[in-house]
């Protein structure tokens, strides 16, 4: 496979809805010949205009003598995947750049892993790209972005000459091979991929092209052993290189024991040591996020003091998941474009343990190309007959039907809150984009 940017002949870019066009844009300035296959159709008609101008020839499929550069989930045989010519896109930056880099995929906790880390090095003023948007420091760059490996290239141009001095991408399906440290936080489901002939922990495989890593333990131990050289691994429970003891869940805040053996530093240090933290993560799945995000600043050699200290100022993400208070109600709110099955088992385990729980589900279809499998999702809420659970707009109401729950039903995700505020604890749990739902 071709690893050199100076090799690629006759560069084919496949995929144009994904970020193919800012990869044939780039590739424009450095290749005389770029091609480009719309494979999906979507191109606007000043997409193909633009391409036009900029000499980069559309075409209808493969093309003899060309260089394949295709997304690792696209049905196309690749020479070249979108995130490998990213990381060759930016090697010059990086160069030029000299700052840490950190890439962040896995299924479930990307966006919060991200958030988390952002408040850990805060004082480096971190490059951010996360799926609630693209940030220079604390200056929104851009709200509506992707996390295909391209927008990490549209961050970086958007950044321009800005005074940063880290950056954390949030990237699907893998890593581009730039990052000092590559953190996977789990395959909390291993969907499919290429029309069913490859799965998320193959694609995701591409994180380990990262000088070093931090893995969920439970990943690591079924899909990933054999990268164990240049692994760190997180998790809630014992066996990791990073887990937690002595947790104490709160609503608010969350104290445990941090406990670290044998970490690997990208300086070739080990560390080997035991400090408490607290932080906002009411449930488990919130502390492994916590986890994660501890873990890469470890392997970074960051200082523990401030490790601790800024984990302490997290407070949860506005949008995603976050607490508020309401009319002496404790609001958790759940809201994930993203949202899948496992994610949901997640939050309803937590809310057992919580005073007085009352649960809304609901969301909207088409936030993501992924649907929810409403089928699994109902047979897990019949798991949960105990709790006191109400359904809310177009996915909820099909839910509903499917669980044949005699719960109720409110078309407004306002009007189920103000039903569920008679209780003390509710949680949101919400498939949509936090602004879509807050325009409602």
């Amino acid at each position: 496979m071709t690893k050199d940017l100076k090799n690629v002949s006759k560069p084919l870019v496949v995929d144009l809805t994904h970020g193919g066009v800012t990869i044939a844009r780039e590739l424009k300035k450095i290749a005389d010949h770029v091609l480009a296959w719309d494979i999906y159709g979507t191109l606007k008609g000043s997409d193909h205009e633009m391409l036009l101008e900029m000499g980069i020839d559309e075409v209808d499929g493969p093309v003899t003598g060309s260089t394949v550069i295709a997304p690792v989930h696209c049905p196309v045989k690749a020479d070249i995947t979108h995130h490998e010519i990213t990381g060759l896109l930016l090697g010059p930056w990086k160069e030029a750049r000299g700052i840490p880099v950190v890439e962040v995929t896995g299924v479930k906790g990307k966006t919060s892993a991200v958030w988390i880390l952002r408040k850990i090095m805060e004082n480096l003023n971190p490059l951010i790209l996360s799926s609630l948007g693209s940030y220079a420091g604390s200056e929104l760059l851009r709200r509506d972005i992707s996390i295909t490996p391209a927008s990490m290239i549209e961050t970086v141009k958007l950044a321009g000459p800005r005074d940063y001095g880290s950056a954390i991408f949030e990237v699907s399906l893998g890593g581009t091979g730039l990052a000092d440290v590559g953190v996977l936080t789990n395959i909390a489901e291993d969907y499919t991929i290429r029309r069913g002939t490859s799965r998320a922990s193959s694609a995701k495989r591409q994180i380990f092209k990262s000088r070093m890593v931090c893995c969920d333990l439970q990943a690591f131990n079924r899909y990933y052993r054999n990268f164990g050289d240049k692994t760190n691994t997180f998790s809630v429970d014992a066996g990791a290189s990073v887990h937690a003891t002595d947790i104490r869940y709160g609503l608010d805040s969350t104290v445990a024991s941090v406990s670290v053996e044998d970490l690997k530093t990208i300086d070739g240090d080990r560390i080997n040591t035991e400090f408490g933290i607290e932080t906002f993560a009411p449930a488990e799945h919130h502390l492994s996020n916590v986890l994660a995000a501890v873990s890469a600043a470890l392997t970074l050699n960051l200082d523990v003091r401030d490790i601790r200290r800024r984990v302490k100022g997290f407070q949860g993400i506005p949008g995603r998941t976050s607490i508020r208070k309401l009319d002496g109600s404790s609001i958790i709110e759940e809201v994930n474009p993203g949202l899948n099955v496992k994610a949901v088992e997640y939050t309803l385990k937590m809310a057992e343990d919580l005073p007085d729980p009352a649960v809304i589900i609901g969301g909207r279809y088409g936030v993501t190309c992924e649907d929810i499998d409403e089928d699994r999702l109902s047979g897990v809420l019949r798991e949960f007959s105990d709790l006191n659970i109400m359904f809310t707009d177009e996915l909820g109401y099909s839910i509903m039907r499917k669980t044949r729950k005699n719960s109720p039903y409110f078309k407004s995700p306002d009007d189920a809150l103000k039903a569920a505020l008679e209780h003390e604890t509710v949680i949101l749990i919400y498939r949509s984009e936090y602004r879509d739902l807050s325009r409602r």
